[in-house]
Order: structure tokens, then C-alpha cells, then sequence
């Protein structure tokens, strides 16, 4: 199996899974997505398997023709359980989809990943969470689900820095340290480091006015591979998208919930664009306009560049509808997966 470019933190919603499957095939190949089931506390049983059968065939029907894993790192002992009836072992055959687990999981939630990984003989992935500083111990529980595998078992390496925003500017050094120890347990498969750098919108976030932010995980990335560790090149990238990172630890709001506007989203080189949408086809000419802030930024790549851009394009044009939150995710999606793709470009390995 080739070894994709990219790894997005993926939301197991329908917007996401859209926007992976609008990326162009020639992008699609470099990416796999690690989809995130959200939380559900509370929710009896039935409904809940129902839900997660629901969002589990849908993410692997998107997943047919590309590798990707699927985690549900929030689940708690109660969800784990009916996780462990749902996604059985043999639910996992014949799925581009494998399993992921962490330390300090619930022992279902570890226990439903290790079963179905030994089951399918062919990887898991162990995500490794670094919201701020690394600590040793850690170490030690990521070698206690190791020993759980059959010796020579390939495990894929996500080390999840959560969100980097310029009030972390340590983040790399403390990956690296991660990564030093880390590297030391196994023989790992693929290891992918993982930042969200899409900021939340500012209080004062005005229809009309877009705002920009660093993209400090990437800048993030770029220290790291700065470092000249021996194991660089084996490193791959990742991020949660177009989303903060607590984005896929939201429970999803009820079906037609959500605020009365929404935002555009758009990647440059350097920074992260946000432009307030009002929701609402009676707020069209305001709609069109937080398009035009986004098609008239001196970075944006225009319409060849991708679906995305298309659509930001004809929104200012009035050719296509004002959209929805699902549209407006997906179409960010979409822009930023492959501008990050084409960013990558030929460069496999960091250097």
C-alpha cells in the first residue's frame, strides 16, 4: 500500500464525508482521513447503535476506493459496550478502514479496537494525545497496548497535538520530545503528527469584515521538520481540517439546530480566512458578499484550483444557492484538503 500525504481529523458527519468525496482523485489518493466518532452521553442504547451503525456505513461507503481509520476516542465504558456489539470484528472485513485506539481509554474502547486489529491482521492505530506538555508515563501505557498485539503487528503512530494556536509556542519542541520516545517502542508503520490550527471566530465577528488568523500548526509542522531527527522522514502530516480541534468532540447538534449564520472558510499559505454567512435565503446579497471576501483575498487560488473555489466563485456570482452549514462545511473542506495535498506536492518526506 502507498503511503498518503495527509491525514485529516475527520468529523463522522455528513458534510465531511461530502467533502471527501468531491476531492478530485488525483488528491483523494494522498489523503487518509481518520474519522471521528463524536460523543453521545446519555443516549440509550438502541438509539445509539442504530447511530453508530448509521455514521460507521456511511464513512466506510465514502471510504471505499482509499485507506483511512476509523476511532471513537470519546466513548465512554457505557458507549464503548454498545460500540463493541456494533463495529464486531467481522464488521471490519472487506472495509478500507481500520481500527484506533489510546492510552488511557476505556478498556472496552481498547478492547473492541485490539480484537478487531488482530482480527483483520493488517495495522492499528495508536492515537496518542499532546494537548500541552509530554510526559514519560505516557510512554509506558503506549507500550502496554503494544505488548497487547502479536509480535511484528504493524501500529500506525498519531500523535494528536489537539490545538496549536500562537498561545502554544512550544508545541513542537514538545512533540519532538514525544516523538523521541515514542519512536523507540515499536517499529511503527506510518507515524503522522496531527495539529488543529483553524481558530475559533472572534467575539467581535462581524458579517463583512473577514478575519485572519496564522496557521501556526503548519508553521508548527515546518519546526519540527527543522529538527534533523533521523526519523523525519518517515513523518507524515495532519490536522482537523478546517475545524478547531474540540470540533469533532461536540455531540452534533439536533437535526436542523445550529445558529442563524455560519462561517466560510479558506486556506492560504500563511493564514487561516473567516467570513461570517448569514443563513437564509433571504440573505442573499450578504451571503454573496462573504463569498466576495474570501474570491477577493490576493491569495485566492481561483477557480481551477479546485470544487471549493468554484463554488466560493459562482456564490458571488449568484449561480448557485445561498447554502447551509453542511454546504458551507463541506466546500472548506474541500478547498483546504486539497490545497494542503498540493502544498505537500512532491515532498513525501519532511526534510
Amino acid at each position: 500500500m502507498s503511503v498518503p500525504l495527509y491525514v485529516p481529523v475527520l468529523p463522522t458527519r455528513p458534510h465531511a464525508a461530502a467533502a471527501y468525496r468531491t476531492l478530485t482523485p488525483d488528491v483523494q489518493r494522498q489523503v487518509a482521513p481518520l474519522w471521528t466518532l463524536p460523543p453521545r452521553p446519555g443516549m440509550l442504547p438502541k438509539p445509539l447503535a442504530e447511530r453508530i451503525a448509521k455514521e460507521a456505513g456511511a464513512i466506510s461507503t465514502a471510504q471505499r476506493l482509499g485507506t483511512g481509520w476509523l476511532d471513537a476516542p470519546f466513548a465512554d465504558e457505557d458507549e464503548a459496550a454498545v460500540l463493541a456489539d456494533v463495529l464486531t470484528p467481522d464488521w471490519w472485513d472487506h472495509r478500507n478502514l481500520r481500527p484506533v485506539t489510546g492510552p488511557g481509554r476505556p478498556g472496552a474502547q481498547q478492547s473492541l479496537a485490539l480484537a478487531a486489529a488482530r482480527h483483520r491482521e493488517d495495522g492499528l492505530g495508536i492515537r496518542v494525545r499532546l494537548p500541552g506538555d509530554w510526559n514519560d508515563r505516557t510512554a509506558s501505557d503506549v507500550a502496554t497496548l503494544l505488548d497487547r498485539l502479536p509480535t511484528g503487528y504493524p501500529a500506525d503512530l498519531f500523535l494528536d497535538l489537539a490545538t496549536v494556536l500562537p498561545d502554544r509556542p512550544d508545541a513542537a519542541k514538545e512533540a519532538l520530545r514525544a516523538l523521541d520516545t515514542l519512536i523507540q517502542l515499536t517499529s511503527w508503520h506510518t507515524m503522522t503528527v496531527v495539529a488543529g490550527g483553524f481558530p475559533e471566530p472572534p467575539d467581535d465577528f462581524r458579517e463583512g469584515v473577514p478575519y485572519e488568523a496564522p496557521r501556526t500548526d503548519w508553521e508548527t509542522w515546518h519546526e519540527i521538520g527543522h529538527s534533523e531527527r533521523p526519523y523525519l522522514p518517515r513523518l507524515r502530516y495532519g490536522d482537523y481540517g478546517i475545524h478547531p480541534a474540540r470540533y469533532v468532540a461536540q455531540t452534533p447538534p439536533a437535526r436542523g439546530g445550529g445558529p442563524p449564520w455560519g462561517i466560510l472558510r479558506y486556506t492560504t499559505a500563511r493564514s487561516y480566512h473567516l467570513s461570517k454567512v448569514p443563513h437564509g435565503k433571504q440573505y442573499d446579497d450578504a451571503n454573496r458578499e462573504a463569498a466576495r471576501c474570501l474570491t477577493g483575498l490576493p491569495d485566492f487560488r481561483g477557480v481551477d484550483a479546485g470544487a471549493g473555489e468554484q463554488w466560493l466563485r459562482d456564490r458571488t456570482e449568484g449561480s448557485v444557492s445561498t447554502g447551509n452549514h453542511s454546504t458551507w462545511n463541506q466546500v472548506g473542506n474541500t478547498q483546504h484538503m486539497t490545497f494542503v495535498v498540493r502544498s505537500l506536492g512532491g515532498r513525501k518526506r519532511l526534510h
